[in-house]
């Protein structure tokens, strides 16, 4: 047995050595035959017989080949080679004798081929080299290393290079067999069948035979996986980083090995930062240094919208030098597929699946759907309102019975405009909470059992909801029956009989009405049987009534018409509001005169009409049913956008959708585009643009379009070209039109924009390929003027910053009586000479401004200095644009809501972020570490908290046109010289000073605290 052990072992141990050194003599001379063919020296390669390996022959191939090459420029290519060949080897042994040979791909990647190319290191190969798995140790090797390197430029010359090439054709001669791998090879196998030999004579029978020799075929089985493992991942030019005797005893990284453990119980909330970790280790179990680059990826994605979630990886250091920590932060409920892999391969049961529920309900997420200001419901029967619980990501709730927690739901509702308005409300209705699962929703059905008008508020746990507020009508069955003849014959004349008992004033109002909106008013259509009846004065209509004055109410589907007739006959119309949502009705007790039930009037244009009303209900329901007709339905944002869509492709559906062609000039954009529609009618613009670029080639099918459109919205709302202006500097401000542009630009030009902006609208309704955005950011005042809002001083807030804050501001906290103003406003040249003074009202210029007026006063400089400078501009864009879109439905929304509707929400590209933030100072530890926590936490953000970040860093919440591009000054990142501390922002200069922390946690909390309690106010300089 001892013989057979030994004859065995001899026999194993020599197959090992020849196996490998024939192999390693064979991949030598290839090595060696392929430079020779790659320098055209093939038919010299008799002369290299004697040379083992690739770094002999860089070290002889000169002074052999001197003799048999004759051409001066062959020769001189040989040289070159030769040189690159040998630097390349002097850099492989130097980066072996720091123990940075596994960097050695990665440094060439990055273009750093020779020593000179290390000698000059910088902090951007730096940050590189992290991205490929940078570790701070080997980061102080690296560091040293290169200084020496600095320090000996001048002493290092050729010969330095080729001693470090003998030293490396040294040690790789010594490495094509080991004794050691040769010794293990022959003693495993003869082992085994020593074993089994013993195994035999010791228990016997052919049962024992069997087992062995099927853990033996095993056993040779992974032996051999190991070895085609080697052979089919081993790179002739790094033989230094892992051996055949690695492989043999499983000394390298198995994705199958490594281990992945959570670091939460399921299940979790979203919302959260989550964090796990991933073992590595050896295919013989031990612990695998993690700080060598492994190629982790981690790619988490949520299955059903297909969204992946940014991730942070990070080293842990002693006693876990193994594992790697991933932290993300997910904000969509719902499953989410864990993908972990090395080098391609996954790791053991990757990928996996978890689950994240939503969070706890935020009752300012949640909504009502379906939502109206006001509701109109019929006395003792059940109306059933939808509730759509959100957390704070605005994810559904209701897929979980303990975070929907119904039994919290409460509605409170107190009368108004009744006699029992201080009594108590509690038996006047009823109220039942439902769960409906399947959709998601909360379910509350209210039944009254009185009449009159009431205002409801629901709330969770004592919050009201996002639009948990709203009136409610109730009528009797009579009175629905009458509402809804009101509402199914519109064309018979609907009138009320009325009593006018007040009507706001000017002084009195914090508005002012406009002379434009004036103008609008007296456009609007009238009804059938008003083509005798007058206008009253405006002045007339702005006083108080001293005794009540007997009118009729006209409601049509467009309109409620205030008026009074003389001798009986002739129709005198004192007031007329539009039916849409920006008319208000609020509900008061009985006059003192007749003891009907009063209602005020007020559309934020003209002055508050006060109306006392015998079936003051009843006309108030009429309105509000006509109202839900006018905006589809309902009161919420996308609901109106749908509608809004929906009839304005409805208005152009007997227009034909053919192709027309518009040939525009690069140079000359504006001009030519003007060219092209000058003669177009209503129906033309209707039509499919197909737009050519002169002598360029490409066919429209969508992008010259939309790149025209880009670059249109660009050349008239740009503030350079002075089509419209900005009251400040700032390149982050709102544009409005230019009271002063330039002669050359004609009023007609506003009328084009105005076609513009009506055109995107039309695509935008279209949907699919054809959403068009208006690529501008207009101010608020303006945003009003489009849809008949009132100008007030509070939109000096938004549009004129500067001079809210330096005058409005002023004139709203002081005394104004020391001041010597009155109602007149001096205009000064860009010189700053006085040209002129202008009155904002008749004889302001001898009318001083006093604190009980002063807000007027500031009402009316909104008016003169946001409207009326400029009235004709604003005029001509109303034009172009009700020519497309007509004002009732763009009247359906607020200002805000049409700069949503128009120019879309302005979402943050966190890439365009990145690549344009300037990073300011700041430790090793900082750049590498806490940027890249950084950049994670931002990845991970909604688009309403990169808003806050964005508000909170730089006083805006929106970017300018260009993106971060255009942002002046440039977004900063400075390092503050703080730890672990809330990061703080100066907003006139765009910096953010954030602070170093020791985890992407903590980095993840303190940020968003910030954010969310600080994006209002300005920083400490």
């Amino acid at each position: 047995m001892d013989r057979l052990f030994l004859l065995t072992f001899f026999f194993c141990s020599v197959l090992w050595v020849l196996f490998w050194e024939v192999r390693w003599k064979k991949g030598k001379e290839s090595q060696i035959e392929e430079w020779l063919q790659g320098h055209s020296l093939s038919e010299y390669k008799y002369l290299f017989e004697d040379v083992q390996t690739l770094e002999e022959l860089s070290l002889c191939v000169l002074s052999r080949l001197k003799e048999v090459v004759k051409e001066k420029h062959h020769w001189r290519e040989i040289t070159e080679a030769h040189v690159q060949l040998l630097r390349d080897f002097a850099f492989q042994e130097w980066l072996c004798s720091q123990s940075l040979e596994h960097y050695y791909h990665t440094l060439k990647t990055l273009g750093c081929t020779t020593l000179d190319d290390l000698a000059q290191f910088d902090s951007q190969l730096q940050l590189s080299l992290a991205a490929w798995g940078y570790y701070y140790e080997d980061y102080i090797k690296l560091s040293t290393g290169v200084r020496v390197l600095q320090a000996s430029k001048g002493s290092r010359d050729q010969d330095y290079e080729i001693q470090l090439v003998h030293s490396l054709a040294e040690r790789r001669l010594n490495e094509k067999w080991s004794f050691a791998g040769a010794l293990i090879f022959g003693c495993t196998i003869a082992l085994c069948f020593l074993i089994r030999d013993l195994m035999f004579y010791v228990i016997g029978g052919i049962t024992v035979s069997i087992i062995a020799f099927v853990f033996t075929i095993k056993f040779l089985c992974e032996l051999a996986a190991r070895v085609v493992s080697f052979l089919q991942n081993d790179d002739p030019t790094r033989h230094g980083d892992r051996s055949i005797y690695d492989y043999v005893r499983g000394n390298y990284l198995d994705p199958r090995s490594c281990k992945v453990s959570w670091d939460w119980k399921e299940p979790q909330e979203v919302g959260q930062t989550m964090s796990f970790r991933v073992q590595l280790f050896y295919k013989n179990g031990q612990p695998f240094p993690a700080h060598r680059p492994v190629g982790l990826r981690v790619n988490i994605t949520h299955i059903e919208l297909a969204l992946e979630v940014p991730v942070t990886q990070e080293v842990l250091q002693e006693p876990e030098s193994n594992v790697v920590k991933v932290a993300f932060t997910v904000r969509k409920a719902g499953r989410y597929e864990v993908a972990v892999k090395l080098g391609g391969l996954n790791v053991a049961y990757s990928p996996y699946y978890k689950i994240f529920q939503p969070g706890t309900v935020v009752p300012s997420k949640t909504k009502i759907a379906y939502h109206f200001s006001t509701l109109v419901l019929t006395y003792g029967q059940q109306h059933t309102l939808q509730i759509e619980p959100r957390d704070e990501y605005g994810n559904p709730t209701s897929n979980s019975v303990s975070l929907v927690d119904e039994v919290n739901y409460s509605v409170h509702v107190h009368p108004l405009g009744t006699v029992e308005e201080e009594e108590s409300s509690d038996d006047c209705y009823s109220t039942a909470v439902s769960l409906n699962k399947p959709q998601c929703q909360v379910l509350m059905r209210l039944t009254f059992r009185k009449k009159g008008c009431f205002r409801a508020c629901i709330s969770y746990r004592d919050q009201p909801l996002n639009n948990g507020e709203f009136d409610i009508i109730v009528l009797s069955e009579n009175e629905k029956n009458c509402v809804e003849k009101n509402v199914s014959t519109p064309g018979i004349s609907i009138y009320f009989e009325a009593y006018l008992y007040n009507t706001g004033t000017y002084s009195s109002c914090p508005w002012q009405l406009l002379a434009s909106s004036q103008l609008a008013l007296q456009r609007r259509p009238s009804m059938g049987d008003e083509e005798e009846e007058h206008d009253s004065p405006v002045e007339g209509q702005s006083e108080k009534v001293k005794k009540p004055k007997k009118v009729y109410c006209y409601i049509s589907p467009k309109q409620f018409s205030v008026k009074e007739f003389y001798l009986k006959i002739i129709p005198w119309r004192l007031f007329t509001f539009r039916v849409c949502p920006g008319t208000k009705f609020s509900y008061h007790g009985p006059d003192p005169v007749h003891k009907y039930l009063t209602l005020v009037v007020d559309d934020g244009i003209q002055p508050p009409v006060e109306l006392s009303c015998k079936d003051r209900n009843i006309m108030a329901a009429t309105f509000i049913r006509f109202l839900h007709k006018n905006i589809g339905g309902s009161e919420t944002f996308q609901d109106k956008v749908n509608f809004f869509q929906r009839e304005l492709r409805h208005i152009h559906s007997k227009r034909p959708r053919t192709k027309t062609c518009l040939k525009i000039s690069r140079p000359s954009l504006l001009e030519s585009s003007l060219k092209a529609t000058r003669n177009f009618s209503v129906s033309d613009w209707s039509k499919n643009f197909e737009v050519v670029f002169q002598d360029e080639e490409a066919l429209d099918w969508g992008g010259p379009r939309r790149e025209w459109f880009e670059l249109i919205c660009k050349a008239l709302f740009d503030t350079n070209n002075q089509l419209f202006t900005r009251f400040s500097d700032n390149n982050q401000g709102l544009v409005h039109p230019n009271a002063e542009r330039p002669p050359h630009l004609r009023v007609k030009m506003y009328e084009f924009a105005g076609r513009v902006v009506g055109k995107c609208l039309y695509e935008s309704a279209l949907g699919g390929a054809y959403k068009q955005l208006v690529r501008a950011r207009f101010t608020r005042s303006f945003l009003a003027q489009i849809i008949g809002l009132r100008m007030n001083y509070k939109y000096f807030e938004t549009d004129d910053e500067e001079f809210y804050k330096t005058k409005v501001c002023f004139i709203l906290n002081n005394d104004v009586s020391e001041m010597d103003l009155v109602f007149a406003e001096e205009k000064y040249s860009k010189s700053g000479h006085l040209e002129k003074v202008v009155e904002l009202i008749s004889g302001g210029a001898q009318i001083a401004v006093t604190n009980e007026n002063k807000i007027h006063y500031l009402n009316l400089l909104a008016q003169y200095r946001l409207a009326s400078q400029v009235r004709d501009e604003v005029e001509h864009f109303l034009k172009g644009l009700n020519e497309l879109v007509p004002e009732n439905l763009l009247a359906i929304f607020d200002e805000n809501e049409l700069e949503l509707l128009m120019c879309g929400t302005g979402d943050i590209n966190v890439q365009d972020f990145k690549a344009h933030a300037v990073i300011v100072g700041g430790s090793w530890h900082f750049r590498e570490k806490v940027m890249k926590w950084f950049w994670a936490v931002v990845s991970s953000f909604t688009q309403e908290e990169l808003a806050r970040l964005l508000q909170f860093t730089t006083g805006s919440s929106q970017l300018p046109p260009g993106g971060f591009n255009t942002l002046c000054p440039s977004f900063q990142i400075i390092a503050a010289p703080t730890h672990s501390t809330l990061p703080t922002a100066h907003t006139c200069f765009n910096q953010l000073c954030l602070p170093t922390y020791d985890s992407y946690e903590e980095l993840h909390k303190l940020l968003k605290l910030a954010i969310s309690e600080g994006s209002e106010g300005f920083g400490m300089l």
